[in-house]
């Protein structure tokens, strides 16, 4: 039998009816490492949340790693690509790379009756995931994009409908101005989307690749260059590190040379600004543990002094310091177990509240989401209790050897 054990069990289950344990002290004690553990489960899941909405919605309108012309890559000019179907193959035997999509840009104005607009044209082939597209349509329909013939279809952002007054359904002129002079299409506006990112919804709409192709006047194998997605984000770096060793040094049919980014290269901005709420991940993290130590340590205290006629009797009998100090830190084991269980119970009620009632919202043209995103991490919160029960049974060592100094014979007196 665990001797420790079984007279810590006795004090928390109240086996000994004559002397109470402090109750404020635990119950000052559990709401301190709930609460701490409730915070730090609601900013991990919020943090984990908005920083994989914020970065699916940058992967969403470009890919996890781009294979394009050098000079594109370097600038910001667009300038062709070959991207036939053999290299195509080699980029989808690359190790962890999901999937594999041809596409191409230009750059156009869109006129009605009323005001103009400068906007970005993506062509997209029927290899286009539309995943994400569609995920973030308000109005319309994805039309059956194509690489081989024009449908003069248009799926454009709710900013560009709004600035031009645009409906689905209502046909639109657009202007392209290159070398080969002043080209006019006209379009039917087939749906509308909505990403809350200013930056991508301000300027770009999707269309054939064959039509963006032609306005390019490009050959009818070379595109902008292929988007690669990943099956794990974490995996980025090796993986596109793999795709520029395959395609670096190459040279296509028309003698332009291939290279390759991923989306973090493309947008370091974007991924810095994420990496920074990590930080105060940490900050939260450390304040919180901090919090619930200082309370169990105050709660220990006042538990040892009150118990000190029974430590001094324990001694008596012939008890060791260690043997005591660990009665003492396996009664706070079962205060920080029951303060764990009730931060779980607070903390994944309001993730899972938020996670499917929305309640609490967000402005998007400052956040980029409408909603207080999250995102259950079981693995993480799982590693978040044990390490919170950790560093509290550690900073409880150091005050149970005040035990040491209490003497039996000075501690067993009579009132």
């Amino acid at each position: 039998m665990n001797y420790p054990l079984f007279i810590a069990r006795k004090i928390y289950n109240g086996g000994d009816k004559t002397r109470k344990v402090s109750k404020p002290a635990i119950r000052i004690a559990t709401v301190g490492v709930a609460i701490g553990l409730a915070v730090m489960i609601v900013s991990v899941c919020v943090v984990l949340g908005f920083k994989h909405s914020i970065r699916d919605k940058v992967v969403g309108f470009g890919s996890h790693i781009t294979v394009a012309n050098f000079l594109t890559l370097q600038g910001y000019e667009q300038h062709p690509i070959q991207m036939n179907d053999s290299l195509i193959k080699v980029l989808k035997a690359v190790p962890s790379v999901k999937h594999v999509q041809r596409y191409a840009y230009t750059q156009g104005i869109l006129k009605t009756d009323d005001d103009f607009l400068g906007v970005v044209l993506k062509g997209v082939g029927a290899d286009f995931d539309s995943t994400f597209i569609y995920d973030n349509m308000v109005e319309g329909s994805l039309p059956r994009f194509s690489d081989t013939e024009n449908q003069q279809k248009l799926v454009i952002s709710k900013t560009i409908a709004d600035k031009l007054n645009l409906k689905v359904g209502q046909r639109i002129f657009a202007y392209f101005i290159n070398d080969q002079g002043v080209r006019t299409r006209k379009f039917t506006v087939a749906g509308v989307y909505a990403t809350n990112m200013k930056q991508f919804d301000a300027q770009i709409c999707f269309t054939d690749l064959y039509t963006v192709n032609k306005l390019n006047g490009w050959e009818s194998d070379q595109y902008s260059g292929a988007e690669l997605q990943v099956y794990d984000f974490s995996q980025l770096n090796p993986i596109s590190l793999n795709v520029l060793n395959k395609v670096k040094n190459t040279v296509d049919h028309y003698g332009e040379t291939y290279s390759s980014e991923n989306i973090i290269e493309q947008n370091p901005q974007i991924f810095s600004w994420l990496d920074l709420m990590d930080m105060n991940v940490w900050i939260i993290l450390a304040l919180m543990i901090a919090v619930a130590g200082v309370t169990m340590i105050s709660g220990l205290l006042i538990i040892i002094l009150e118990r000190t006629k029974m430590i001094g009797i324990l001694k008596a009998l012939g008890s060791r310091n260690r043997q005591i100090r660990h009665i003492f830190l396996w009664f706070a084991t079962f205060i920080i177990g029951r303060g764990l269980l009730v931060g779980n119970i607070i903390g994944l009620g309001i993730i899972f509240l938020q996670k499917w009632t929305g309640v609490i919202k967000l402005d998007p043209q400052t956040y980029y989401v409408s909603t207080v995103p999250v995102e259950v991490n079981l693995p993480l919160i799982v590693a978040l209790n044990f390490a919170t029960l950790l560093v509290c049974v550690a900073v409880l060592i150091a005050p149970s050897y005040l035990i040491s100094h209490i003497h039996p014979a000075k501690s067993m007196h009579y009132e």
